[in-house]
């Protein structure tokens, strides 16, 4: 497995701007589940709107961020309803794409630290392990060592 699959990443991404973007729009305009079962005991014209029973449904008020940018799954100030459900989907990928990426960039594993000796110097930790191996050896043993590897 490879260590950064920005192949998979992208192609993840792609895909789920294209859902958002374009395939959210053909979503089903009728109730979920969760809303027709409020409506359980009430009744209810074409347009969706009580005509007449009792059920929870009639004591909903609207979201304290209903006037927000992104309210009710557009943008507000577009008059294009495809565009504006399809730029809000888009928008909102973007968005979790950039909180998830900088969490997973916060968290990401980093490799073993080297000494805080070893960072001030800026020189590679192999560079200098080889220097100080050099150093500390005799000349018979670097030929000995030599003489080995090959």
């Amino acid at each position: 497995m490879s260590k950064r699959p920005w192949g998979f990443v992208v192609g993840g991404l792609l895909v789920a701007l294209l859902l958002a973007g374009v395939v959210s729009n053909y979503a089903s305009s009728h109730p979920d589940g969760l809303d027709s079962s409020l409506l359980r005991g009430c009744t209810v014209d074409a347009e969706g709107e009580i005509t007449g029973g009792s059920c929870p449904a009639q004591q909903e008020r609207d979201h304290e961020l209903a006037d927000s940018p992104l309210a009710d799954y557009g943008v507000r100030g577009l008059d294009n309803d495809f565009l504006s459900t399809g730029l809000s989907g888009v928008l909102g990928v973007l968005l979790t794409f950039a909180v998830g990426g900088g969490v997973f960039w916060l968290l990401r594993r980093r490799g073993p630290q080297p000494p805080a000796a070893d960072r001030s110097s800026g020189e590679p930790a192999a560079d200098r392990t080889t220097r100080q191996r050099t150093a500390a050896e005799s000349p018979a043993d670097s030929a000995s060592r030599a003489a080995r590897s090959r």
